[in-house]
């Protein structure tokens, strides 16, 4: 029972390629499906491929396939977080979340909605722009065992 109660805290670090999925996805089943409920397990894989292709195709559109991209999970007692580090240009989440929505209800565009996708998926959605040149989306989603 008591290790049920300890923080564990995974990183990986990866190149801006899209081909770098797989070895995404390969690193965070590992993680989290012997430990949290495979729905929830899902559901925050699916919001963390979201997130990882927003970076790639966006934040990193220009720049070197090198540049790096950060992936950090925390499982804590009752919740994950998973957070995706780059260094592409920041943007308002909000307002992001905002035009997805009125995006959404028009067919119009068939792109743009990845962020609302990721907002349905997980309990809190947050975006720190920060001064070094990092931006950082934080994704948490409570479970229960």
């Amino acid at each position: 029972m008591k290790s049920n109660l300890e923080v564990k805290q995974y990183h990986l670090q990866v190149k801006t390629e899209l081909e770098d999925l797989k070895e995404v996805l390969h690193w965070f089943e590992g993680l989290i499906f012997p430990l949290i409920p495979q729905k929830v397990g899902w559901q925050c894989e699916v919001a963390l491929v979201e997130a990882f292709t927003n970076a790639v195709r966006h934040a990193h559109q220009n720049l070197p396939k090198n540049t790096p991209i950060d992936l950090e999970v925390e499982l804590l007692p009752n919740f994950l977080e998973m957070r995706i580090w780059d260094r592409g240009q920041s943007f308002d989440l909000q307002d992001k979340l905002r035009k997805g929505e009125q995006q959404a209800s028009s067919m119009e565009k068939e792109g743009g909605r990845g962020l609302h996708f990721i907002d349905k998926l997980t309990d809190e959605l947050q975006y720190l722009s920060l001064p070094n040149h990092r931006n950082c989306l934080v994704m948490r989603k409570k479970y229960y065992i």
